[in-house]
């Protein structure tokens, strides 16, 4: 039987104890694509698992766009945007996962209520193929990871990561420890965090973390001053860029997240924490039930065409009467 100079090799089985080779990504939506790009950028596989293969060809559809426009803006060369590309796998089996050392489930549930369950369900699926060394790891905003990993049979390998948009941007990510989450959990965290050029902000169990609490009560207050006829859209927005140092104003914010998801927020901070400051204003709850729910289908709180967001003509401080 003829050798071969593999046999012989420091192949994957010799990899220092610690080492991240591979990274999954279950729920490949926005969020789950920049993450997918940024990781691949970084030097690291990717393997993404998503609901159809449809859905798989439209994710790469995606990420190919957000590339090629970073592309014409200079910020990427064509040679790069194939080697990101090659890093990265999509399918439907979550056996595809056994061998990374990190999955993330970054799920964006449209149905009502909290999608406790639906991630639950994911992270039972997720550790079924998994090493026992694996790290699973949540982006939830507003859901406790102490509840979503209480589902697993070791729990210690469990840990919020909420990262922000434009991923390849912000350089911090929300590190939330759950009550079972061990050290060396945290250490492999901490280890990617580095190999990505993103800072770990630690964070005390929280529903909302720091980001998500402050930026609710800051659309809540936006929509109030819009229905009492205080100022227009486009005022809101330019008054708080300009005396806040905010790079977007509360209503380009929330057209950029999605007002669906924005509201899924607030619906879960509100049941979390009974305050009337998340409560849901009836505003964005009108614009959601008519799916205007910003820059991803043309129109929220402001219009687009392409890449140019324009002001709305008249009013639409009726949304939220009646």
């Amino acid at each position: 039987m003829s050798e071969r100079l593999e046999d012989f090799s420091l192949g994957k089985s010799m990899q220092p104890k610690g080492s991240i080779q591979k990274v999954g990504v279950v729920g490949c939506g926005t969020m789950g694509q920049e993450i997918s790009v940024l990781i691949s950028q970084s030097g690291i596989e990717v393997a993404f698992i998503d609901i159809s293969d449809d859905r798989i060809a439209e994710v790469f559809r995606r990420i190919e766009q957000q590339l090629d426009d970073r592309i014409s803006k200079w910020g990427l060369t064509g040679s790069e945007k194939k080697l990101i590309l090659s890093r990265i796998k999509g399918s439907t089996d979550y056996s595809t996962l056994a061998d990374c050392d990190i999955v993330f489930e970054t799920v964006n549930s449209k149905k009502k209520g909290t999608s406790l369950d639906l991630r639950q369900d994911i992270f039972r699926k997720i550790e079924a193929v998994v090493s026992p060394e694996a790290v699973i790891a949540s982006n939830t905003a507003t859901l406790m990871i102490s509840e979503i990993s209480s589902v697993l049979k070791n729990p210690g390998r469990a840990m919020g990561l909420h990262f922000f948009s434009p991923v390849g941007k912000i350089k911090i990510i929300e590190a939330v420890r759950s009550v079972y989450t061990t050290d060396e959990t945290f250490a492999v965290v901490s280890k990617l965090a580095l190999l990505i050029g993103k800072r770990l902000i630690s964070v005390n169990e929280s529903a909302g973390n720091i980001s998500t609490r402050m930026l609710v009560p800051l659309i809540n207050e936006a929509c109030e001053i819009l229905m009492e006829g205080v100022a227009t859209v486009s005022d809101i927005d330019e008054t708080m860029k300009e005396t806040s140092g905010l790079q977007l104003g509360p209503f380009e914010m929330a057209d950029k997240i999605g007002l669906d998801k924005v509201l899924k927020w607030m619906e879960n901070l509100y049941t979390e924490f009974g305050e009337h400051k998340y409560k849901p204003s009836p505003v964005l709850k009108r614009l959601v039930r008519a799916n205007l729910v910003g820059r991803r289908v043309g129109e929220g709180f402001y219009l687009y065409q392409g890449n140019k967001r324009l002001v709305k003509k008249g009013s639409i401080t009726s949304l939220g009467r009646g």
